[in-house]
């Protein structure tokens, strides 16, 4: 297990280790885990320029000031944008990519609890926000992560270490149980960044589970699972939650640390993290809230997925179907 007083070091550690400037886009951090990480990361980087997007305007425009109270010599710059559509992924990307040559952290956190739903563009609302915006968001911005000369880093925080069985014939799990949803879901991301650092090594792929943490997730639907669940949680929740400023910095360990260096282009650490594929520093990580990553039981899960159903190759083929079907392209250049 990684402590929180080594997490606390390894951040303090980023105005020293990495270099001024940093350009940093985080999706989804106008309220929640995404909100508290990107605090963390302006208050420890040197004159970073953050790209940061949220639905609510008024939110962001409140983090915005916040953030440029905690760094003045940062450059922070709010888009109000519904992630859902593929389409607005791609206005928000062709923006960034005209005003930036390099980005060195893609860190995602939107996530929602509506269920049952589909988008305008005919995926799964859930799945949508999820995962297809999120890995559209990666292929649009990975030639830019990959000119970066220090860290090129992705962070996609959702089931990190929780992967099961893929359903292929319900890859948006449309019908599939809470916890079957789960566990597809956490291999689609998972595999999905294997088949992604096969095309760019230089990069690392880190796929987290945040732990439970006291954030406002669960406020947009009425589902009666979730009312349920969030009565409990207001009992229960001092004993077993996680603080959202913690869970921040957590998270910017996962995204700034040495342990989750690329395949290529990097110095060899001592402490390196065991990447999905069993091999240390290899490039894509899944790992929980502690810091830690796949179980033997589940890293075995991921391998048989890998070399015995090709499950890399099947997910990546249904993702770029999805993103022709939509947009008209793999990915906007």
């Amino acid at each position: 297990m990684v402590t929180h007083e080594q997490i606390q070091t390894s951040n303090a550690q980023i105005v020293s280790s990495l270099p001024s400037g940093l350009v940093a886009v985080f999706v989804g951090a106008t309220r929640g885990i995404g909100e508290a990480t990107l605090k963390q990361f302006v208050r420890h980087a040197v004159a970073p320029r953050v790209y940061f997007l949220g639905r609510d305007r008024t939110n962001g425009e409140r983090v915005g000031a916040e953030l440029a109270n905690l760094n003045p010599e940062g450059e922070y710059h709010f888009r109000s944008a519904d992630v859902s559509l593929l389409a607005n992924v791609d206005e928000v990307c062709r923006e960034i990519k005209c005003k930036e040559r390099v980005i060195n952290l893609l860190f995602m956190s939107c996530g929602t609890t509506i269920m049952g739903i589909d988008t305008k563009e005919s995926l799964h609302y859930p799945a949508a926000v999820s995962f297809y915006a999120r890995i559209r968001f990666i292929v649009n911005l990975l030639p830019e992560l990959q000119k970066a000369t220090s860290l090129r880093r992705v962070v996609s925080v959702l089931n990190g270490t929780k992967e099961g069985h893929i359903d292929t014939g319900d890859f948006q799990f449309r019908r599939l149980a809470m916890m079957q949803a789960r566990g597809h879901s956490a291999s689609m991301m998972t595999l999905a960044f294997e088949s992604l650092a096969l095309e760019a090594p230089d990069v690392s792929f880190v796929h987290t589970f945040p732990g439970l943490v006291r954030t406002k997730l669960g406020q947009d639907t009425n589902r009666a699972a979730i009312t349920v669940l969030r009565g409990v949680f207001k009992v229960i929740g001092p004993l077993c939650t996680i603080p959202v400023a913690e869970a921040g910095g957590r998270q910017l360990f996962m995204a700034t640390s040495a342990k989750f260096p690329a395949r290529e282009g990097r110095d060899i650490e001592e402490t390196m993290a065991r990447g999905t594929d069993g091999k240390e520093g290899s490039g894509v990580y899944s790992v929980s809230n502690d810091g830690e990553g796949l179980s033997a039981k589940t890293e075995e899960a991921l391998r048989v997925m890998r070399e015995e159903q090709d499950m890399v190759r099947k997910v990546w083929l249904h993702v770029e179907d999805e993103f022709v079907r939509i947009t008209g392209c793999a990915f906007v250049a």
